[in-house]
């Protein structure tokens, strides 16, 4: 059995090749090993003579240990794209030894981060229409058609409001410059566009455009209008009522009295509390508005405005909440008189028209005179929606933010009076504040006080029959 088992294992296993047949010449009369050296020694030949291939990563992270390893000549990386279709499997390429110790540094080693390069996205925006109108060679008479003021009235509000407006330039950006930021807000107030097309005048993005409406806003609410818009001092308040006084010869007049609505698109709550009723059934349209109730002094400039309460409210619910019925609570409208209309009730301070029906002779020439006085607020209303076509439609102004907006539009209005500042007579062209309203109003307790109503018919009296009523009643 051994020697079977050995003579069966000596006949399976080849024969040994000689070592002087590898590389180079054959031994002469050995047929199988020729047979078996040939292709061997052609294969081996071929692979030395054909030209070293170059290292292809497949990975970046790869990159540096191949390159070191393809130096070395210990490793080769062939892709499959350029490897031959007969040839042998490459080995996978061989990692370097680590130490344990560097090992461990290398964990704890942070990663390296890459460097990105911040792009700035700017849209490319032209500024010429605002660049044209702010040249000194633009006419001052279209500059007060735009901004419904000369260049002297309006650098004086950037004077006075810069401080508060104004930015400092960033590594991103040219801070826009004040005349520039006062100019958006007045524009916007003046003209009533959309911010849309306010962006494309002055090169300025959408959102850029309300804040900067925002911003002038309060910063006139809050520096101009403590000394534009204020009421009457102890020692001022003579003068106020001899001047109306001498042109409608009632006596003891601080002011005039008016409230107009200004429309607004139908909040998301309280839908009904801003419904204006009146305005529904006129324009046979439904109407949204919030109040603004003004005292007008001879001038035309307003001494003290109430804003923000829901259009569903009467004027005389308006006139409750306002700051001038506390004032007046107080004690501070004594031997005073604010003249309103019919849609006001009388009070000790509050003087009104008659407005039961089958009136006197003496009754009618009061309510003519009261109605002269009314004018005056009803006048400066008019100049004041006349300027600032904002106040004519709706606004795309936050409910929250429209006071702020309406509180700049009465301070501006004040210095514009107060400077001078004409209105364009085409921009009062079909705009009309009515009376009718007041009166239409009815009121469940049209007088509060009887002390008031004696006074008032004596003022009716004197004004008939000492000559002062005229004749425009009869």
């Amino acid at each position: 059995m051994p020697n079977r088992r050995r003579k069966r294992g000596a006949a399976e296993d080849p024969p040994p090749l000689d070592a002087s047949s590898i590389g180079g010449a054959v031994l002469a009369g050995d047929e199988d090993i020729k047979k078996l050296n040939f292709p061997i020694t052609t294969i081996l030949a071929s692979l030395a003579a054909a030209p070293r291939r170059r290292a292809l990563p497949f990975l970046e992270l790869n990159k540096g240990v191949l390159a070191e390893e393809d130096e070395e000549g210990e490793a080769e990386v062939v892709s499959a794209l350029t490897a031959p279709a007969d040839g042998p499997t490459p080995p996978p390429p061989k990692r370097p030894r680590v130490v344990a110790g560097e090992r461990d540094e290398a964990a704890s080693a942070p990663p390296p981060q890459p460097q990105h390069q911040r792009r700035l996205w700017v849209k490319d925006r032209s500024s010429e229409w605002w660049e044209l109108r702010s040249s000194p060679a633009y006419p001052d008479a279209d500059f007060r058609r735009d901004f419904r003021m000369g260049r002297a009235t309006f650098a004086m509000v950037c004077d006075a409001i810069g401080a508060a407006v104004a930015k400092e330039d960033t590594a991103l950006r040219t801070a826009i410059p004040v005349p520039q930021r006062v100019a958006v807000c007045v524009w916007r107030l003046a003209t009533g566009e959309p911010l849309r097309l306010v962006s494309k005048r002055f090169g300025i993005g959408i959102s850029t455009c309300h804040k900067l409406v925002l911003e002038v806003c309060g910063a006139i609410r809050t520096i101009l209008m403590p000394r534009f818009l204020q009421w009457p001092s102890s020692d001022g308040a003579g003068a106020v009522k001899a001047s109306f006084e001498a042109g409608s010869s009632v006596p003891g007049v601080l002011g005039a009295m008016y409230t107009t609505h200004v429309p607004i698109i139908a909040p998301k709550v309280s839908v009904s509390a801003y419904f204006n009723r009146r305005h529904t059934e006129r324009n046979q349209k439904t109407s949204y508005s919030i109040t603004l109730q003004g005292v007008v002094g001879p001038d035309g400039a307003f001494t003290d405005v109430c804003i923000g309460w829901p259009g569903s409210m009467s004027d005389d619910q308006v006139l409750d909440k306002s700051a001038l019925q506390q004032r007046a609570a107080a004690g501070m409208m004594a031997g005073a008189w604010i003249v309103g209309g019919g849609s006001y009730p009388l009070t000790d301070w509050l003087l009104v028209p008659y407005t039961h029906q089958n009136l006197t002779w003496t009754q009618h020439a009061f309510n003519e005179k009261v109605g002269e006085l009314r004018r005056v607020a009803v006048d400066a209303f008019r100049r004041l929606k006349g300027r600032w076509a904002c106040l004519q439609k709706r606004t795309e102004v936050k409910l929250q933010d429209l006071p702020v907006v309406l509180g700049a539009c009465c301070v501006l209005h004040n210095i514009c009076e107060a400077r001078g500042e004409p209105v364009a007579p085409d921009l009062l062209d079909g705009l009309q504040v009515d009376l009718a309203d007041d009166d239409e109003a009815v009121l469940e307790k049209p007088v509060r006080s009887e002390a008031a109503a004696k006074a008032r018919d004596k003022i009716a009296h004197n004004l008939l029959h000492r000559g002062l009523a005229g004749t425009a009643f009869f």
